[in-house]
């Protein structure tokens, strides 16, 4: 997989999103639509079925090259030797972790990622020293109901405060994509706009294409 500074698209397998596709076909399709990263997101499953769809999709994503993301399951991660995890504020923060290497092992065996909806949380969050930070919901979005968008002002901050590699996310697809470059986001992460599009491969490609036309 590409180093995370070079990782652009950031896409996602969310069991709530299937709508009866086979989560390693859509996992294939994003990969050879331009990902660079695609997380599996099974908010509410069983960790039995966590761990048989991330075993599906692993190799697939390794054999494209493109970044393997696990969210929620840190210990699941490790086991089966993805390259990446991804965790909420309260599923790291509240689980008492005060440091990114508890997480992902000292030495590393994994990176990780946290979300951040507010500049302070982003400070907090990079005090542990984990590897990206996902900066958002930008829009409102399904996916966070009740979340209050944080708006571009955010992503301004973090263009000018974070130093990792950073992901904006929430809300975003391509008609407001180039507002969120502007603001000064160099990576994004698309849920809804690619996997609720009538054509989600032509919508990956689209992004990939603007997201490589864009300095």
């Amino acid at each position: 997989m590409k180093p995370l500074s070079r990782c652009r698209l950031y896409t996602f397998v969310d069991t709530g999103y299937l709508d009866g596709r086979n989560p390693v076909d859509l996992a294939r399709m994003l990969c050879d639509s331009g990902s660079d990263l695609v997380q599996l997101r099974a908010k509410g499953a069983e960790p039995d079925r966590v761990k048989e769809l991330a075993a599906s999709i692993l190799p697939v994503c390794h054999a494209a090259g493109v970044g393997f993301v696990i969210n929620d399951h840190p210990r699941l991660a490790l086991q089966l030797g993805a390259p990446i995890c991804h965790l909420g504020q309260e599923d790291f923060f509240d689980a008492g972790y005060t440091s990114a290497d508890q997480v992902r092992g000292c030495p590393k065996e994994m990176l990780l990622g946290l979300s951040t909806h507010a500049p302070e949380q982003a400070k907090r969050a990079l005090r542990t020293a984990p590897d990206y930070l996902a900066i958002g919901p930008i829009y409102a979005t399904p996916t966070k109901p009740g979340r209050a968008p944080v708006t571009l002002e955010y992503v301004r901050w973090a263009q000018r405060h974070v130093a990792v590699p950073w992901f904006a996310i929430g809300g975003i697809n391509l008609d407001n994509l180039d507002e969120v470059l502007d603001a000064g986001a160099r990576r994004i992460c698309v849920v809804s706009a690619i996997l609720r599009a009538d054509d989600p491969a032509a919508a990956c490609a689209a992004f990939r294409r603007r997201m490589d036309q864009f300095d």
